[in-house]
């Protein structure tokens, strides 16, 4: 069995030598790692926050993945930041952050 080369430690000095507005001057200096515009910003898709909404709500994650139909472990996967929602399930989240008890009555009509 082949064991993996151990990493090389990083040389902190340099870094720790420098002012924080030195530090700044650096990484505002890098071309790959340019802080966000308000423009970028703009132009993110938001992602609903489903624990806020659940929590809001006062649901159990499995309350809220009952009530709203949505598989448990894919509820845990987006709280916990496994996985993001794709475009159907942020506009699904807005609609239930929006008008809950609309989707719930919309799901489950009264019999």
């Amino acid at each position: 069995m082949t064991t993996m080369p151990k990493s090389p430690e990083h040389d902190w000095s340099q870094f720790d030598a420098m002012s924080e507005s030195e530090r700044h001057a650096a990484a505002l200096s890098d071309p790959d790692a340019q802080p966000l515009t308000s423009d970028d910003m703009q132009r993110m898709p938001r992602t609903p926050r489903v624990r806020i909404i659940r929590r809001a709500l006062g649901l159990s994650q499995e309350e809220f993945a009952s009530r709203f139909q949505i598989p448990l472990g894919t509820l845990r996967d987006w709280e916990q930041g496994r996985k993001e929602p794709d475009a159907a399930a942020r506009a699904y989240l807005v609609v239930i952050g929006r008008n809950p008890r609309a989707v719930s009555e919309a799901l489950h009509p009264p019999v």
